[in-house]
């Protein structure tokens, strides 16, 4: 049993990465490992909330980063707060059990108004004139004025877009390692996001996510140093892939196909094509390597004729509807009606336009909220004329499709030995894990 323990969140991380990151071997040589195996659909959300809960989709309702929400008429992606979790979370069942237990969360994405004592994650304030002004959101509120004094405000431009890069994650680390070492949370949930952008750009093998890899490694180093400071040598430190990034040469568009088929309708205007959502019959959201169809009224003939489009379709694995959700536990209402699922080599993207030149002016911008998909293509920005190209064949590395090859599993890390057993363990197990260190 710990009496402290930190998980750190590291999507991209490999099993075959260790080997290059001397630090985190360090740390871990002498602990337990194993392969970590996410679920379907293996994204950030999705996977941070099983983690999270130790439940899956059908539960939490966690179906992907977004989904279209029937009773808004909108797209909600990136945009949801933690009241978006339908089920407890670590920290609410560690408070249940004691109160004197305390928790930080640090930067996973759906954690805005979680109950844990300590939180922080970015949140700009938008202002009138359509600029942003840096800003996070903490608990206590005024805990952002701290951060701010010691380390300055989170760089959000290195956080996502053609600018990602390591002073985010270090930002990140070393604001939680002074959480740390002032409040000593008893668990402390670090999400560390640097692996996640050249692989995806370039692929995970090549030379700019193997530089990552060795970057990401010497912010750890300075971490654990500062950790064990906080905590002490019997500190259990938990590292955790949330997925890992493997190569695609294919993108498929389901958005392309419904309209090509009558299903999508769009609105024109000054700013270009956007989706008319009330007036289509079908719509993707597109997410990495799921999508989510949704259906007008959930017509059956609509369902079956778009089953029908995209069975046999290059890049798409499988195509399920109704209760066949079931099999990967996403049989709940912000589901589509149809889950599209790559297979590994292939992604999609939220493409609906017929013609480039009718692209809205939103798909040339980094933009992850107005977008109806996850849009990869924007770290390959056109830096002399800060425009996105529309190519989503630029894009080498993806994730998201269920984990079937030893490429798409993770790993689990310690740096303690006993802890678990050295078998493959699954996302959802995680919580359990950090649960019993405190005899929960």
């Amino acid at each position: 049993m710990a009496d402290n323990v930190v998980l750190l969140s590291i999507p991209g991380l490999r099993a075959s990465d260790v080997a290059h990151m001397p630090n985190l071997k360090a740390l871990t040589q002498d602990g337990d490992k194993a392969t970590l195996v996410p679920s379907f659909p293996a994204v950030t959300l999705s996977v941070e909330t099983n983690i999270m809960t130790g439940s899956l989709p059908v539960d939490h309702g966690v179906v992907a980063n977004g989904w279209y929400d029937r009773a808004k008429g909108e797209v909600e992606l990136w945009t949801m707060g933690n009241e978006a979790i339908e089920q407890p979370q670590i920290w609410d069942i560690l408070k249940k059990h004691n109160a004197d237990l305390t928790s930080a969360v640090w930067f996973p994405m759906l954690s805005k108004r979680c109950k844990a004592d300590y939180v922080c994650m970015p949140a700009p304030v938008h202002n009138p004139d359509g600029s942003e002004s840096l800003w996070c959101y903490t608990r206590p509120t005024e805990y952002y004025g701290d951060l701010l004094a010691e380390y300055g405000h989170f760089p959000l431009k290195f956080f996502w877009g053609p600018l990602a890069s390591i002073p985010s994650t270090k930002w990140i680390s070393d604001t939680a390692v002074l959480t740390a070492k002032k409040h000593k949370p008893n668990f402390f949930y670090i999400y560390l996001p640097h692996l996640d952008y050249q692989a995806q750009k370039l692929g995970p093998d090549s030379d700019a996510a193997m530089k990552a890899v060795a970057e990401l490694d010497a912010v750890l180093g300075e971490m654990f140093a500062g950790l064990k400071e906080a905590y002490g040598e019997e500190v259990l430190i938990l590292v955790a892939s949330e997925y890992t990034i493997v190569p695609v040469d294919h993108v498929a568009y389901p958005n392309r196909v419904l309209r090509e088929a009558g299903l999508l309708q769009v609105n024109s205007g000054e700013d270009g094509e956007t989706i008319d959502y009330p007036g289509s019959s079908a719509f993707a959201v597109a997410d990495h390597q799921v999508s989510h169809v949704y259906v007008k009224d959930a017509d059956e003939a609509t369902i079956q004729k778009v089953v029908e489009l995209f069975q046999g379709t290059e890049g798409i694995a499988e195509v399920l509807a109704g209760s066949d959700r079931g099999k990967y536990f996403l049989e709940h209402a912000n589901s589509g009606d149809v889950v599209l699922v790559s297979s590994a080599n292939s992604w999609q993207a939220y493409y609906y336009w017929l013609d480039d030149a009718a692209a809205p002016k939103f798909a040339r911008t980094v933009d992850i909220h107005r977008k109806p998909g996850y849009d990869p293509v924007e770290l390959h920005v056109d830096m002399a004329t800060k425009s996105i190209p529309l190519d989503a064949t630029l894009v080498k590395g993806s994730h998201g499709a269920p984990a079937q090859s030893d490429a798409q599993r993770g790993v689990l890390l310690s740096n303690q030995k006993g802890v678990y057993p050295e078998t493959p363990i699954a996302d959802t197990d995680v919580c359990d894990l950090i649960l019993r260190q405190f005899n929960i």
